[in-house]
């Protein structure tokens, strides 16, 4: 029986997001695997992962330029020193769980498990074979700290499979197979019953904004663009979901009623029903998170981004910009005249939705395992 542990790190939900879904299909697709899914850096210590997950938290949302500062110094220089060599540190408690269990295979959606396990593997305290998982559409020196040791990268796109080659990374273990994405954003939906269940009209185009605020670069710009949305008039309707935000909720549905256009905008605190959400719309608004990207891309959906995170959610924005599928609404421009112009030409709309089918790696979880357990 092979044994596979996955770690992840709770920064943001993209890494547990991902190791999820690997979980998920190697449990559905594959017999005689032992899985564990584990949070390493709640493992490895309790105190440091509050601390650090809280500062994250913290950073992102009331300070997200000095966080992007802090992104960008971390690939060099003092402060990536001090986050490898506390993580070597770390790794000494990681050891205890993997000589345990003794996996073949250890994947990790997040650098800290891979750094940790690569560092175990360079003092010979470790066999197994290490794969990284990167969950953003730009690298980061962080993910590549002991890469000798590391024996797969699986990656988003082409363009970052040659970044990592640059930067000495040996071609044959990077794959190019995208961000692992859930089977339920691959399954065929109701449409009909899916607008009937949400009040929705099959006559409007329907626009999925992801409201919450919860990190990003502000929520008076978040309110200010779903006030254009709300007004504007090319034959729209809105399911906004605001998340953990209640008082953006609150915000949402007074505008709402202000306007008188309850009928056409469902304001929504939390929905398990992105995959069906997305199936039925036409434009996603949302943070250009590593997820969230790689889920509208493979429901075909054109983006408009809005309040990315300094750093890599920046990255990601310009990725997106650069292959013509999304449209990304900076502080200063006038978010009435672009959504006139987006809404008023159907073709671009077309052209941008072709696109993102084109970029889309759909089946990247599949391939992913399928490398990694077929061989």
């Amino acid at each position: 029986m092979r044994k596979i542990i996955i770690f992840y790190a709770s920064y943001g939900g993209g890494h547990l997001s991902a190791a999820r879904s690997i979980k998920e299909y190697i449990e559905n697709h594959y017999d005689d695997v032992e899985l564990k899914l584990v949070d390493c850096m709640e493992y490895v210590n309790k105190v440091v992962n509050k601390v650090t997950t809280k500062a994250y938290t913290e950073m992102a949302k009331k300070a997200p330029r000095t966080w992007g500062r802090v992104y960008w110094k971390s690939q060099k220089g003092p402060l990536a020193h001090i986050s490898t060599t506390s993580n070597k540190v770390l790794s000494l408690k990681l050891n205890k769980l993997l000589k345990d269990f003794h996996p073949n295979i250890i994947i990790s959606t997040h650098p800290f498990g891979t750094q940790m396990c690569a560092y175990l593997k360079k003092l010979g305290k470790l066999d197994a074979k290490i794969a990284t998982v990167m969950t953003d559409y730009a690298p980061h020196d962080q993910w590549l700290v002991f890469n000798k040791y590391v024996d797969y990268y699986f990656v988003s796109h082409e363009e970052m499979k040659k970044q990592l080659i640059n930067k000495g990374i040996s071609k044959e273990k990077v794959f190019a197979t995208g961000i692992p994405l859930s089977n339920k954003f691959l399954l065929k939906y109701d449409k009909k019953q899916i607008l009937q269940n949400f009040g929705l009209s099959p006559d409007r185009k329907t626009v999925l904004f992801f409201g919450g605020g919860e990190f990003g670069l502000g929520k008076t710009q978040t309110f200010k663009i779903f006030k254009s949305f709300v007004e504007n008039n090319n034959n729209i309707q809105i399911v906004a979901i605001s998340g953990k935000n209640l008082k953006m909720k609150e915000n949402f549905e007074n505008l709402v009623k202000e306007l008188d256009k309850e009928k056409f905008v469902k304001v929504l605190e939390y929905t398990d029903k992105v995959p069906e959400l997305m199936s039925i719309s036409d434009l996603v608004v949302t943070k250009p998170g590593g997820l969230t990207t790689t889920e509208s891309l493979a429901s075909g959906l054109p983006i408009v981004v809005i309040n990315p995170i300094p750093g890599q959610e920046e990255e990601n924005a310009t990725y997106l910009e650069k292959h013509k599928v999304a449209i990304w609404i900076k502080k200063n421009d006038n978010v009435e005249e672009i959504l006139n112009n987006l809404f008023s030409d159907p073709s671009k709309m077309r052209e941008m939705k072709i696109r993102a089918r084109l970029l889309a790696k759909k089946n990247s979880t599949k391939d992913i395992c399928k490398i990694l357990l077929n061989n």
